[in-house]
């Protein structure tokens, strides 16, 4: 049976993340919001899912995932779920709490790059805010963007199953967020994440071993990765790449 993945159709955004686990790891699934609504799919699909008053455990908004008869929310939760049948995770409980660890992080550090471009309110548009987000983007580019990079960096050199993964001997899926990650940084911040990201070589080492696995370089190649732009979490505003 496929999973059934309800993530907006136009951009990378927190969906992305687990879209790359499930391409990794060659699982099916179904893009929902991205099909046609007169086959039942496409965003109203995903809007009836969110709207649903016999849902006991609606999630609060996308990524959510159908598993069957379970419906998860939460980029973590999600990969949480679907890492160990798709192994994704080591069997070791203790691993898979720190993997867990590892992509709560990495969801914090998701959230201060979202915040540069939207850091009074969501609701409002980047340039309601402009003269905000320029403090915030320079705190995060100075500091908190060095600050992260350098952790993950940490983590995979001290790992004691080698230092090609950041947790064991084998590819998880927090990989491939961080691979997602840098990714992003580069997109949004090219300066400032080619400053950071040169005193952190296993995390670019990393992220060159990802992209270079065969079913994550297909999916990169295919149309099924949607580009990056500036409706998403990682949006290029040059005046926020700020440099040191």
């Amino acid at each position: 049976m496929a999973y059934e993945l309800y993530y907006w159709p136009t951009i990378q955004g927190r969906g992305e993340f687990v879209r790359l686990a499930l391409e990794a790891a060659g699982a099916p699934y179904i893009d929902v919001a991205r099909g046609a609504a007169n086959a039942g799919q496409g965003v109203p699909a995903m809007q009836r899912e969110l709207r649903s008053r016999t849902q006991t455990q609606p999630p609060f908004a996308p990524p959510f995932l159908k598993d069957g008869d379970v419906l998860i929310g939460q980029t973590a939760a999600i990969l949480n779920h679907i890492a160990p049948p798709l192994k994704l995770v080591a069997r070791n409980h203790r691993m898979q709490v720190w993997t867990q660890q590892i992509q709560l992080t990495i969801a914090d550090m998701v959230t201060e790059a979202h915040d540069t471009h939207h850091p009074i309110d969501s609701g409002l548009f980047y340039v309601e805010q402009k003269a905000e987000a320029l403090r915030r983007a320079k705190g995060f580019c100075s500091t908190r963007m060095p600050k992260y990079l350098q952790w993950f960096e940490s983590i995979i050199v001290r790992n004691p199953g080698g230092s090609r993964h950041l947790v064991g001997g084998r590819l998880s899926y927090a990989d491939l967020s961080l691979f997602q990650v840098v990714e992003g940084l580069r997109y949004a911040f090219p300066k400032a994440a080619q400053q950071a990201l040169a005193g952190t070589p296993a995390v670019v080492q990393l992220h060159q071993r990802v992209a270079a696995l065969p079913k994550v370089a297909a999916y990169l190649r295919s149309e099924r990765r949607i580009a990056f732009n500036e409706q998403g979490i990682f949006r290029r505003y040059p005046e926020l790449d700020l440099a040191g």
